[in-house]
C-alpha cells in the first residue's frame, strides 16, 4: 500500500541523511490528535518515539502538548523532533517560554501536573513513566535563564532534524519562526505531500531547504491541467510522462478506485525529474484567493506583500496572519467600500502607526496590479490591519476543534469572531 511504501521509504531516506536518527526512543512527537495517535511519517512506529500515544489525545490541544513537552524533557538523548504539523511544535515550544519554571519542577519531582482533560486511568500510566530528575531540571532551568534562541539543541544536544507533515502554504510561517528561533541550525524534513488525504509523493533529499517531492505513479491516479496565463484554462489533461520542466500545472486527482475524479485546487511547479518520474513542488492552493471585487488575489501572492511589508516594520516579525473579506464580519468592519480586514501576530512590535499600516495595501497594489485598479477606482476599500495578542493563534487553533492546518483566508464567522475578540491595536 501507498502508506507502507512511504513509510518504508521515509525511514530509508532518514538514515542515509542522518545516521542517527532511527535510535530506539530517540523521537519525540508533537501533535493533538483527540481522535487517536498521528505521525508526520505517516505510520505509527513505537519502537522510535518517547512519547506515549494518549498524551497527544487529550481534549485541549494545549494541554496535549505540555504533556508531550514533559516526556521529551525527560530525554536528554533524542536525534528527532517530529510534529504533524509545524505550528504544533512552535506551539509546544512556545510552552516551554512561557512555563519552564513549572515544567523543571514537574521534573525535579517526577510529577504529572494535574490535567482534569486527562482521564484518570492515562494520567496513572503517563505518571507511572515519571521519574525524579533533579538533574536534568537544574539544566532545564540553566539553558533557559540564558535564553532561547536554540534553545532545542542546547537542551537535546544529539538532536539531527526536525521532521514536519507538511511544510507549505501558512506552515511555512511556523517553519521560518523555528529556524530563526529555537530551532536554530536544525534542519526542516517534510517527508511527505498529500493533498485531501491522499499520499502522492515523497522528498527524497531531506537535507535540503525547500521541499520537493518524487510523485509516485502507483499511490494515486493523477492528471495535470497546464496552468494558461489567461482564463479559462485548457481543457485537456497531462498525465505524469507528458509534463514540462518549469511549468506550472493544477492537479486533477483521482485518489482510490470508486472516488470521484476532480480538481484538487493545488498548483503544483515540475522542478526536474528522478528518472522519469516528476518533482514537483506546491505552489498554491486555487481555492485559497481574496475577492471582493473579483479581483482573485492568491494566497501566495498575499503573503508575499505581507512579508514585504512586515520588513519595513522595524523590530517586527510576523508570527501568523489571518485575513478576511469585509462582507463576513457584517457592521463590526465599518462604513465603506468592501475591503480586506486582516489580523497578524507579531514578535518584537506592539503597535503600528497609521503609516506603517498603510504599507501593506501600498505593497499589495505595487505586487497586484488588478487590486491597485480598483482602489483607484474606489470600489475597493483602504485595507484593514490590526495586531492580535501574543498567542491568539494558538488559542485560535484550539477552537478550530480539528488538528489540521487552519486556513489564512477565513470564510468561518466563528473563527473569526475569535479572531477579533483578540485584537490589542
Amino acid at each position: 500500500s501507498a502508506p507502507a511504501q512511504g513509510a518504508l521509504l521515509y525511514l530509508d531516506a532518514l538514515r542515509a541523511a542522518f545516521p542517527q536518527a532511527l535510535a530506539l526512543r530517540g523521537t519525540a512527537r508533537f501533535c493533538w490528535a483527540p481522535g487517536g495517535p498521528r505521525t508526520a511519517a505517516g505510520w505509527p512506529l513505537p519502537t522510535l518515539y518517547c512519547t506515549p500515544g494518549e498524551a497527544g489525545a487529550v481534549p485541549s490541544r494545549a494541554a496535549a502538548l505540555r504533556l508531550q513537552l514533559l516526556v521529551a524533557l525527560r530525554e536528554r538523548g533524542l536525534r528527532v523532533l517530529e510534529a504533524a504539523l509545524p505550528s504544533e511544535l512552535f506551539d509546544a515550544l512556545a510552552a516551554l517560554r512561557a512555563d519552564w519554571p513549572g515544567l523543571a519542577d514537574d521534573l525535579e519531582l517526577g510529577w504529572l501536573s494535574p490535567c482534569p482533560e486527562l482521564p484518570v486511568d492515562a494520567q496513572r500510566r503517563l505518571q507511572a513513566l515519571l521519574a525524579p530528575d533533579a538533574a536534568r531540571a537544574a539544566e532545564l532551568r540553566a539553558e533557559c535563564t540564558r535564553g532561547f534562541e536554540g534553545i532545542a539543541r542546547r537542551l537535546w544536544p544529539q538532536l539531527q532534524v526536525v521532521v514536519v507533515g507538511t511544510a507549505h502554504g501558512g506552515e511555512q510561517l511556523y517553519c521560518e519562526a523555528l529556524q530563526q528561533g529555537d530551532c536554530k541550525g536544525l534542519p526542516i524534513y517534510c517527508p511527505f505531500y498529500r493533498v485531501n488525504g491522499a499520499l502522492l509523493g515523497m522528498n527524497l533529499w531531506p537535507e535540503e531547504p525547500s521541499p520537493r517531492f518524487l510523485l509516485c505513479p502507483d499511490w494515486a491516479f493523477c492528471e495535470f491541467l497546464p496552468c494558461a496565463a489567461t482564463e479559462p484554462p485548457p481543457a485537456a489533461t497531462a498525465l505524469l510522462g507528458e509534463l514540462w520542466e518549469g511549468r506550472d500545472y493544477e492537479l486533477v486527482l483521482t485518489a482510490q478506485p470508486g472516488h470521484y475524479r476532480r480538481r484538487a485546487g493545488e498548483v503544483l511547479r515540475v522542478s526536474g525529474f528522478h528518472g522519469q518520474c516528476p518533482v514537483v513542488q506546491p505552489v498554491r492552493r486555487e481555492a485559497q484567493t481574496l475577492s471582493v471585487r473579483g479581483e482573485r488575489v492568491p494566497e501566495e501572492r498575499f503573503v508575499r506583500s505581507l512579508r514585504r511589508a512586515v520588513a519595513m516594520w522595524p523590530g517586527a516579525r510576523l508570527v501568523d496572519y489571518v485575513c478576511a473579506e469585509s462582507a463576513l464580519l457584517g457592521a463590526s468592519s465599518g462604513a465603506g467600500a468592501p475591503h480586506y480586514q486582516v489580523f497578524v501576530e507579531l514578535q518584537g512590535l506592539r503597535d503600528l502607526s497609521e503609516e506603517q499600516r498603510s504599507k501593506l495595501d501600498r505593497c499589495l497594489q505595487e505586487d497586484f496590479p488588478t487590486y491597485k485598479s480598483f482602489r483607484f477606482k474606489g470600489s475597493i476599500g483602504t485595507l484593514r490591519l490590526h495586531l492580535v495578542a501574543p498567542g491568539a493563534f494558538a488559542r485560535l487553533r484550539e477552537v478550530t476543534g480539528h488538528p489540521q492546518p487552519m486556513p489564512r483566508l477565513l470564510r468561518d464567522r466563528r473563527l473569526l469572531s475569535a479572531i477579533q475578540s483578540s485584537v490589542i491595536s
